[in-house]
């Protein structure tokens, strides 16, 4: 599975704790039963969803983290110590070893738009099957704007989206049709979905984050060969604004629960 750096995920926490839809957060809350909860989290990267709904939850939580990369669950563990449990697990190939059974809920945020149909498939199976609520929040959907636009901004957009739906560790990925894909999906196993927006609102004042992401989107022109020369003009009008405080830039992204059948 393709992995992600602790210094990345620090830098888009913040965005993502704006993001969240809270109403699609507050059907998954009351769907949870009264007294402690345990909740399952897939991809749980450094914890951003237990950072996100902590809080929220209104009552004790014995949370189950699980990811690939070790050094991410061991700064997980510094940050809550004694409420999560960390599972060092390879999603793709050993999804089936997990407890559904045995937790109240499941959740997952950021991991979606990575996965691929079938794996998608296979999750849902087990989620609807163990008859637990399910929040899959931010996943990437494809839509993004920039104030102000740039002529190649469309350009590097398409190629983006194309390259979301590259191999990321778990066959070919949804990219941006996830959410989409997955709501249909669990609608036809016969749950009730509660859906909203949880856009990247991007301020000028998060000019850190927006040079590491928008770098992100140079390195993938690169790697699908547009034009050097195009590329760079783009970068250049991109850095210079940035530094200067002017860009912002919203991204679209997609939060839904669902619920087991009656």
């Amino acid at each position: 599975m393709s992995g992600f750096s602790s210094d990345w995920l620090a830098l888009r926490e913040p965005l993502d704790l704006a993001a969240r839809n809270s109403d699609a957060e507050m059907v998954f809350f009351d769907a949870l039963p009264e007294g402690p909860v345990r909740i399952l989290d897939l991809a749980s990267g450094a914890g951003s969803t237990v950072a996100a709904l902590t809080s929220r939850l209104g009552r004790a939580a014995d949370w189950q983290l699980t990811d690939y990369d070790p050094a991410l669950l061991a700064i997980a563990q510094k940050r809550w110590p004694g409420v999560i449990a960390c599972r060092r697990i390879d999603l793709q190939t050993d999804l089936e070893q997990l407890p559904f059974d045995d937790v109240d809920a499941v959740t997952t945020s950021a991991f979606l738009d990575l996965v691929s149909a079938p794996f998608l498939e296979r999750l849902a199976g087990h989620v609807v099957s163990a008859q637990k609520p399910f929040l899959a929040s931010l996943t990437y959907d494809g839509r993004t704007n920039f104030e102000p636009a740039h002529p190649m901004d469309e350009t590097l957009l398409t190629a983006l989206n194309r390259h979301q739906r590259t191999d990321k560790g778990f066959g070919p990925a949804l990219g941006p049709e996830a959410a989409q894909t997955a709501i249909s999906l669990f609608e036809a196993k016969g749950c009730r979905v509660v859906q909203g927006h949880s856009d990247w609102e991007i301020t000028p004042g998060s000019s850190g984050f927006l040079m590491e992401f928008l770098g992100g989107w140079l390195r993938v022109g690169r790697e699908l060969k547009l034009p050097e020369d195009t590329l760079l003009d783009w970068w250049r009008d991109r850095e210079a604004m940035i530094r200067s405080g002017k860009l912002s830039m919203s991204v679209g992204h997609i939060d839904f629960v669902a619920l087991p059948p009656a």
